[in-house]
């Protein structure tokens, strides 16, 4: 069963390569284009992986994170976050599973969601 990643990004190019290398790594990918509707869809679905943007219109990707973790259905969801700050991400470090700084390339996302197939 091929497994299922929500890719909360808000940039339409990043979107499309980083769905292109999950796709490429054997997931299924949906785009939530911003922090409302990816806590919409987080209220209705369990993904495999979460590849979560910190920089969001609407909710931040802190505020997702730390939804994630606190909810019961979700809070074992390993997350990628991406991000160009590398503040933010080292803040995020103990909430995510692995944080990666912007650029991040093609490659470097699907061979590291590979790691996270089951």
């Amino acid at each position: 069963m091929t497994q299922y990643v929500l890719m909360i990004e808000d940039d339409p190019d990043l979107a499309t390569i980083f769905s292109a290398a999950l796709e490429h790594s054997g997931f299924s990918v949906e785009v939530a284009k911003n922090g409302k509707l990816a806590m919409q869809r987080l209220s209705e679905t369990t993904p495999d992986l979460i590849v979560l943007d910190m920089h969001l219109p609407l909710v931040s990707g802190a505020q997702i994170l730390t939804h994630i973790r606190a909810d019961r259905r979700l809070s074992r969801v390993p997350v990628i976050v991406t991000t160009a700050d590398a503040r933010i991400g080292e803040s995020m470090g103990e909430l995510a599973d692995v944080v990666l700084i912007k650029p991040v390339s093609y490659q470097q996302l699907a061979e590291l969601a590979q790691r996270f197939q089951r």
